[in-house]
């Protein structure tokens, strides 16, 4: 073709770029500014990266001091901190750590003042204050309770905008062009927007409004519907369904093993609001992406979808998030609905151990079911939730052919996937899932030249060095906006 140029890759791989299944791009560049705990492996430990972090930013007294990705699992306490443990690191700052799942966190005393919670204060739906023998809260919030008052912490808009050019890069870095935000309410709305007007989005960023306090940020900003401006648009709505299976909060059918008898996580919501929701987006023509971590919640979304789309029968092709417990049983019934399974397959290495603990080795081994919704001809793509993890996508092609644990061991042989089906569901699936496959997913004349160079063929290198694939080179629309030299 005329302007052309050859280039000789000299033994490495084109590939189209990668298309995020699910992300929030906002909590990601927030966590950029935030004190980094993953890895911590004690109590001792966290509140001294705590105090550093404070003494490193000469965060003066009075100023919030927050804290991202530990881990209980990783601590040798194997618990949450107290208020209490915070307070002994932090007495002088309202302080909040931040779960690595996003779902639950801790606040110290005075954090809790700021935040009006008090022994009066009740739980949220859908949420829960931990509070003392005294009926005096303990720091600990978990979910609906954390979310919400997690999103009273004052945020500065001008290192918003910083962070936010920084974490673009983190995807870049991982060979990622297409972005998500999947949680926006009115402060991601507004960070994203600012950066959109102001130039700074180099990646096409795809934002799910959230359905229960912000359905109206869709109607307000219609002109984003389903179309970039200046690389943002919404693609769609969010809910809620349930937490995290690590958290040992999502909803699942059978009991969790070990702690109190017969738990089995719990709802946000029950059937008959999820159904208004539902039926909300197949009357509106608007993708839902449906976060279910559960197999209870992921039969909740599919009880009530399937009277939706009865009722309206629109193709939306909706999302179920996560669906890391959805049973093999349970994904033949996605097909019929036109439902995208998007599945955050690391889980199998980062927390597949913990998952073996919870659920058992039977249930364990079939966290997220590809090679199941491969047989199945269910449409399926891969994500890392980031800020939960960084959105390493070449991690996660290992991970969903090798599947295996922190420990070594093989979790689910059978859900394996040949490595052809994994890149294509970091490609061309995820791309479907937008609803941008005649742009994006392949390299094919007439769409956009999004593309990504790997330093070699995932194709025919060994299936366990996978995760050491490096990613050389990024291109957006025929620009390089990464380069590993």
């Amino acid at each position: 073709a005329q302007g052309a140029r050859r280039v000789d890759l000299e033994g490495r791989a084109l590939l189209p770029a990668f298309v995020d299944g699910h992300s929030h791009i906002t909590a990601l560049a927030q966590t950029l500014g935030l004190c980094q705990l993953s890895g911590c492996g004690s109590l001792e430990e966290m509140g001294r990266r705590m105090k550093a972090f404070r003494e490193r930013w000469a965060i003066p007294a009075g100023e919030w001091v927050i804290g991202f990705g530990y881990d209980p699992n990783d601590l040798r306490e194997g618990r949450h901190p107290t208020k209490g443990e915070l307070d002994a690191a932090l007495p002088d700052c309202p302080a909040m750590v931040t779960h690595a799942s996003g779902h639950m966190g801790v606040v110290n005393s005075l954090g809790l003042q700021r935040l009006g919670v008090t022994a009066g204060t009740p739980d949220p739906e859908g949420g829960r204050i931990g509070r003392l023998e005294d009926g005096s809260p303990s720091g600990y919030l978990e979910e609906a309770a954390f979310t919400t008052m997690g999103s009273r912490i004052p945020r500065d808009p001008e290192a918003g905008l910083k962070n936010l050019e920084r974490a673009q890069q983190v995807y870049f870095s991982q060979g990622i062009a297409t972005i998500h935000e999947g949680l926006a309410r009115q402060p991601e709305w507004d960070l994203l927007s600012s950066a959109a007007a102001k130039g700074l989005l180099q990646g096409d960023v795809a934002a799910y409004v959230d359905i229960q306090d912000s359905a109206a940020l869709l109607e307000e900003h219609r002109d984003y519907l389903g179309q970039y401006r200046s690389r943002l648009k919404i693609a769609g709505y969010k809910l809620f369904l349930d937490g995290s299976p690590q958290g040992r909060t999502a909803w699942v059918e059978q009991p969790y093993r070990g702690g109190e008898p017969g738990y089995r996580g719990y709802p946000v919501h029950q059937d008959g609001q999820v159904l208004a929701f539902l039926e909300q987006a197949q009357r509106e023509g608007v993708q839902i992406a449906v976060h279910c971590n559960g197999d209870a919640a992921a039969e909740q979304l599919l009880r009530c979808y399937e009277q939706a789309f009865a009722r309206y029968g629109r193709d939306i092709r909706p999302v179920m998030v996560h669906a890391q417990l959805l049973r093999p049983d349970q994904v033949p019934r996605l097909k019929p609905l036109g439902m995208v399974a998007s599945f955050f397959v690391a889980h199998v290495y980062h927390w597949g151990d913990v998952h073996v603990t919870n659920f058992g080795q039977e249930r364990a081994s079939q966290i997220s079911p590809a090679r199941t919704a491969l047989d199945s001809g269910v449409v399926f793509d891969f994500h890392q939730d980031s800020p939960v993890i960084p959105p390493n996508m070449v991690e996660s092609l290992w991970c969903a052919v090798c599947r295996r644990t922190k420990s070594g061991q093989v979790l689910g042989e059978n859900q394996r996937l040949p490595v052809w089906e994994a890149l294509r569901a970091v490609t061309s699936n995820a791309a479907y899932a937008l609803f941008e496959e005649g742009q994006k997913g392949t390299l094919s004349p007439g769409k956009r030249a999004d593309l990504v160079l790997l330093d070699r063929d995932p194709l025919s290198c060994p299936p366990e060095e996978l995760k050491d694939i490096r990613v050389v080179e990024t291109i957006k629309d025929g620009e390089t906006v990464y380069k590993n030299e």
